[in-house]
């Protein structure tokens, strides 16, 4: 029986290959890898199957951050995870790459640096959002964050001049599996980039 989940995600600047049995996180890899994810994803789900002394054959599915994020690096982890899911005929469970960066425990404003100023912003408590994904200029997100004191704020956020919370990206996956909904078709499924 099919019990095991990949988690991958190479939206912004690192690379994460994470292995789930049903909802218990079992094991991940993270680390930053910016302009190389492509020559390592696939290394490392082969590295993290032997680990545990598996095959192909015991995927169930993967979960996927779709974007927002680097063009290149969305579009990575997405075309492994639509190639594994047609090749395995295996569910393909899509995620925000903002929503990945939450703080399981309290509200949370979830960033990452859209460059010209500007950031992709998406704001989650648990399962549920409060803000839509979206792009703001840097002084609207500070402002925001000014106006919400008591939210986590989480991500790469250094270029705001601000320490965001790091999280285990892969625990965050596997924490919202249960309420994500497989893509109907894995070959349609494309990245969210939010810029014009």
């Amino acid at each position: 029986m099919k019990e095991f989940y990949l988690l991958l995600d190479s939206s912004n600047t690192s690379l994460t290959v994470g292995l789930a049995k049903k909802d218990e996180l079992v094991d991940s890899i993270s680390y930053e890898a910016w302009q190389c994810q492509s020559e390592h994803m696939i290394p490392e789900i082969n590295t993290i199957l032997e680990n545990h002394s598996l095959t192909k054959d015991d995927i169930a599915g993967v979960v996927v951050a779709i974007g927002p994020g680097s063009y290149t690096g969305v579009r990575i982890s997405l075309t492994i995870a639509k190639v594994i899911g047609v090749a395995l005929s295996v569910d393909i469970y899509p995620v925000s790459s903002l929503q990945i960066l939450k703080n399981g425990k309290m509200p949370s404003i979830c960033l990452e640096n859209a460059r010209s100023n500007r950031s992709y912003i998406g704001v989650y408590e648990n399962e549920k959002c409060i803000l839509q994904d979206q792009i703001m200029t840097n002084d609207e997100v500070k402002l925001y964050i000014s106006d919400h004191p008591t939210y986590c704020v989480c991500g790469q956020t250094s270029y705001l001049g601000i320490e965001g919370h790091q999280n285990d990206l892969s625990f965050e996956m596997i924490s919202l599996l249960k309420y994500l909904k497989p893509s109907e078709d894995s070959r349609a499924l494309k990245p969210v980039y939010l810029k014009d």
